[in-house]
């Protein structure tokens, strides 16, 4: 028993000591295949692709109509323009992130989980490997079809820096949302049924992640709140350093997601090794 549970938990101890090369190999190819897959579909991928257009109209007619009734320029230091640019990359992140909670919880219900477990991989970084492919190319399908929108709308967009800069946030953005949907497919270990944690996730990024509003427009409470969850780093972080691609707030948006990324990191992990033990006890 004690050798299957050393190829569970561990999937690479069926090579002996693998390098850091050969591991970061091993997921690339994970995620070079998932790319190509992707892409094989380019008319499912444009079609996701265009429903930021549905978006960015709606946010454009309810925010022009805020600011012209409020006759400022700006509200809490954000004009219009910055409005709009913001919103459109949070939409274009909330909208390339991939759920992956229910897949895990599928092959956790139906026993496939324990078959993959005795892959040369490990199970976690598999799935955060294929949605990564996923994820990079609905993102940049949304980045370019949003672009065209609103800069039609309120003019061109941030400079470089702030596409660096929140490029940057983003793929960490990505793998902190990962994080909490490895952990929400992992409770299926415990609880089985998913779809209550999954519902209340999405809506706490919908209202306290910045996806629909900047945190910005809260009252003074509701915004310190919602900065001290790990959501608003999620979505609300990439986005305002888009608009405001400053150093402090570079500084401040890599910290959170520093600290929330091995928060609820290691919760995954800790999760991920009891229930991979689970399996070795349960005889699979």
């Amino acid at each position: 028993m004690h050798s299957r549970e050393a190829s569970v938990l561990s999937p690479e101890g069926c090579v002996r000591n693998p390098s850091a090369a050969a591991v970061a190999g091993k997921y690339w190819a994970i995620f070079r295949t998932q790319l190509v897959n992707s892409l094989a579909y380019p008319i499912d991928l444009l079609g996701r692709s265009l429903l930021i257009v549905l978006f960015m109209w709606i946010f454009m007619n309810l925010w022009r109509v805020t600011y012209g009734a409020t006759g400022a320029r700006s509200i809490a230091g954000l004009t219009l323009a910055d409005t709009m640019w913001y919103l459109m990359m949070a939409e274009a992140v909330m909208l390339s992130k991939r759920d992956l909670s229910e897949t895990i919880t599928e092959q956790v219900k139906d026993g496939s989980v324990a078959y993959l477990l005795n892959k040369p991989f490990n199970f976690i970084l598999y799935h955060f490997a294929a949605g990564l492919g996923d994820s990079v190319l609905a993102f940049g399908g949304n980045l370019i079809i949003g672009t065209a929108v609103v800069w039609l709308m309120v003019g061109p967009p941030p400079g470089l820096t702030g596409w660096i800069f929140a490029g940057a946030a983003v793929g960490l953005s990505w793998l902190l949302d990962f994080c909490f949907s490895a952990l929400i497919g992992l409770s299926a270990f415990v609880v089985e049924e998913t779809n209550a944690f999954r519902w209340i996730y999405q809506k706490f990024l919908l209202l306290l992640g910045g996806v629909l509003i900047p945190l910005d427009f809260f009252p003074a409470w509701l915004q310190t709140v919602s900065l001290n969850l790990p959501f608003a780093w999620i979505i609300y972080g990439p986005a305002r350093l888009f608009v405001d691609p400053s150093l402090a707030r570079l500084g401040q948006v890599f910290l959170q997601q520093g600290i929330w990324l091995t928060v609820v990191g290691g919760i995954v992990w800790v999760m991920y090794r009891r229930a991979a033990a689970r399996l070795v006890i349960n005889g699979g």
